[in-house]
């Protein structure tokens, strides 16, 4: 569930209009730039065979403190319809079995930011997130499952390099670690998940207003409740123009294998940015569904204009 809620909001919607390259304009390392800002964000994924996962999070920026380091905090909440999908599990019969069933999911994410100086940004992610699903076997609705996972301390960091303003550099670490948790007829199995993210990219500005945009994501997932271990690497590659004295911006891309596209308006003090992603995630699971389509928008306001300040 996390790949069409959480793990959009880590990298931002502008980032993922450009391709989901987060080591760039999704950078943790830039959240100082944001100062002084609130924003709300709404998602939806909607697969083409009725299952749907949504999302709602609120969040805010502090103004610029020490050295002008600005801290952001998040808070995301996301649920499902009723999802239909096959999974395996000892009280639902020997091998995968078609399921019906909804989840949730809860989240508390913190970035901390700072500029170093000689065009270089550091920044590191705080996260605290966990997550229910309760199915029950289609043919046997008497037989029922819940996988819900516990908290273990995750998150991540990130560098960025902008010498000047035709080039952006950087590197994005993402650790998530949970306790995985299945429960069914058979009794109660328990087993750690892991996740290891890695991404590195680079922004040209070939004229003005333009930015070209490219990099790679490599993932790696070791889950012991259900004995596998994986390891992929993607491209990420984007485009954004700026138009209209930079109060519209149009932006596309491919994230890993799902195409982007999306947008930003400005209208003083509010900044509109909306994404489409087709098949989000799909190069990470189809376990839902192989073909989806996926809305996110964000709102954002620069609150110093509601206190008077320039």
């Amino acid at each position: 569930m996390r790949d069409y809620s959480s793990g959009q909001i880590k990298k931002g919607v502008r980032s993922i209009g450009m391709g989901g390259d987060g080591a760039t304009w999704g950078n943790y390392g830039l959240v100082w730039k944001d100062a002084n800002s609130a924003l709300v964000d709404y998602g939806d994924t909607r697969f083409t065979n009725g299952n749907e996962f949504r999302f709602a999070a609120v969040g805010a920026t502090s103004p610029a403190l020490w050295h002008g380091l600005a801290i952001y905090l998040i808070a995301m909440t996301q649920d499902t319809n009723d999802v239909r999908f096959n999974t395996k599990s000892p009280g639902l019969g020997p091998g995968p079995v078609p399921v019906v069933g909804s989840g949730n999911n809860q989240a508390l994410f913190s970035k901390i930011a700072m500029p170093l100086g000689n065009g270089f940004s550091a920044g590191v992610l705080l996260s605290y997130e966990v997550s229910t699903f309760d199915a029950n076997s289609v043919s046997n609705p008497s037989q029922s499952v819940r996988y819900e996972t516990e908290w273990r301390p995750s998150g991540g960091f990130g560098v960025a390099w902008q010498p000047n303003d035709k080039v952006l550099a950087g590197f994005r670490a993402l650790l998530n670690t949970d306790l995985e948790r299945r429960i069914d007829s058979t009794g109660v199995v328990e087993g750690t998940a892991r996740s290891r993210e890695y991404r590195l990219g680079i922004s040209v500005s070939p004229w003005k207003g333009a930015w070209l945009d490219a990099g790679a994501t490599y993932l790696e997932k070791r889950n012991d409740l259900s004995g596998t271990y994986t390891t992929a690497t993607h491209p990420n590659l984007g485009f954004e123009q700026w138009l209209l004295n930079r109060t519209f911006a149009f932006r596309f891309g491919v994230d890993e294998t799902s195409p982007t596209v999306g947008f930003t308006y400005k209208f003083a003090p509010f900044n509109l940015d909306v994404v489409y992603v087709h098949n989000m995630a799909k190069a990470r699971s189809e376990l839902f569904g192989s073909e989806s389509n996926s809305v996110i928008a964000t709102l954002s306001l620069d609150y110093r204009t509601l206190l008077g300040k320039p």
